[in-house]
């Protein structure tokens, strides 16, 4: 039973670990983009950085909101309206949304303890371990943060500022010192 309580708890230190650095990945990346960008849709069977944002905050908004409790697919959910954008949805409305998701997301993970482990998730009222619950957010997001730093770099083209290690640097990247390999995020200038 200690090593079921030291895995969930190294788990759940490793699932926050992960949510913050999706999120700092995609602040990075959204923080290059100016209004045009963020709002452009390239064809109409992509989403624009803004749809992306709406989507995520939507689907975490649900899924961990009550997340021990109720459903993860809240009944106030509209997803197909989540791909659909607005004269309503400015920048500022949709990364407050975003901001105000990841907190939930955040708080929640951070509430969670390993005693939880042994409780059923419902998604879509498919039932879930704890486990599958957080994977399944986790795959979620991580594919439509790569989406977002996908969208972002074609964007920016040249003036993109990498979020992980530059091309061509991974030599004296790994030369430095762990402590040391900080890859800073680019602020919104």
């Amino acid at each position: 039973m200690a090593d079921d309580l030291s895995f969930a708890a190294a788990y759940l230190d490793e699932a926050r670990r992960s949510f913050r650095g999706y999120k700092r990945l995609a602040d990075g990346a959204l923080a290059q983009v100016d209004d045009r960008g963020f709002f452009h849709v390239p064809d109409p069977e992509s989403n624009s950085l803004a749809m992306l944002v709406k989507h995520i905050s939507g689907n975490l908004r649900s899924r961990w909101t009550d997340f021990l409790t109720s459903d993860g697919e809240k009944p106030d959910r509209d997803r197909d309206q989540e791909f659909i954008i607005t004269s309503a949805n400015t920048r500022d409305d949709l990364m407050r949304r975003w901001e105000a998701a990841f907190a939930t997301t955040f708080e929640t993970l951070q509430n969670l303890t390993p005693d939880d482990f042994a409780k059923t998730i419902y998604i879509r009222s498919e039932p879930h371990t704890i486990i599958q619950a957080i994977n399944r957010s986790l795959n979620h997001i991580s594919s439509h943060i790569g989406q977002i730093q996908f969208a972002a770099k074609l964007i920016q083209s040249t003036n993109w500022k990498t979020l992980s290690v530059p091309r061509g640097k991974s030599a004296e990247y790994n030369a430095t010192k762990p402590e040391d390999r900080k890859i800073k995020a680019p602020t919104k200038g």
